[in-house]
């Protein structure tokens, strides 16, 4: 690949990055019903579809970012574990689908590793780190707010699963990847 083939390949991917960090923003801070310890938004979503697109490293950063971003907007101070379960998003599920995929043949096998890593991490981010920052940094009782974020995460893990599957599983993730003609596109790597 030539130097600027490379230089254009980075460039795209910083855009894209950057489009996901704005679309998880937007999904986490706008469109949300907003109940003090219990949240309901589709931000996550875009922090794993940053992961699988680009990897565990910049799903990470996708998540870090928009997180102290949204926290600077909405005049919140950054909650340590809240933002490491916002990491979290987008590492565990690109890490869990990048290994398994290389073994799994079918769209349904993929789609089953892909929802697998997806209830893997709303227990690691929503019930353990999310719970864990919600009481430790902002005073919430532990068994006030615990069966409801069981039943917020037993909720909402199937509809991260339905909605990053069909986002994932469609010409989407082709046009991102460079592997679907689009006018003026960008050579991929």
């Amino acid at each position: 690949m030539h130097k600027m083939d490379e230089k254009a390949v980075a460039i795209r991917r910083l855009v894209y990055l950057s489009l996901m960090v704005a679309l998880q923003i937007l999904l986490t801070r706008l469109l949300v019903i907003d109940m003090g310890a219990y949240r309901i938004s589709f931000g996550s979503v875009a922090t794993i579809l940053a992961g699988l697109w680009l990897g565990p490293v910049a799903g990470g950063v996708c998540g870090l970012t928009a997180d102290v971003l949204g926290c600077f907007l909405k005049g919140f101070a950054v909650n340590p574990l809240i933002t490491l379960a916002a990491i979290m998003w987008g590492v565990i599920p690109a890490l869990l689908c990048s290994k398994a995929w290389r073994r799994a043949k079918t769209k349904a096998a993929k789609t089953g590793w892909l929802c697998g890593s997806i209830a893997i991490t709303a227990v690691v981010s929503s019930l353990l780190l999310t719970t864990a920052g919600l009481v430790l940094f902002l005073g919430y009782h532990l068994y006030a707010i615990l069966p409801g974020r069981i039943v917020q995460t037993a909720i909402m893990t199937p509809c991260y699963c339905v909605v990053t599957c069909l986002i994932y599983f469609s010409p989407v993730t082709a046009v991102i990847s460079g592997t679907f003609p689009v006018t003026g596109s960008v050579p991929s790597r």
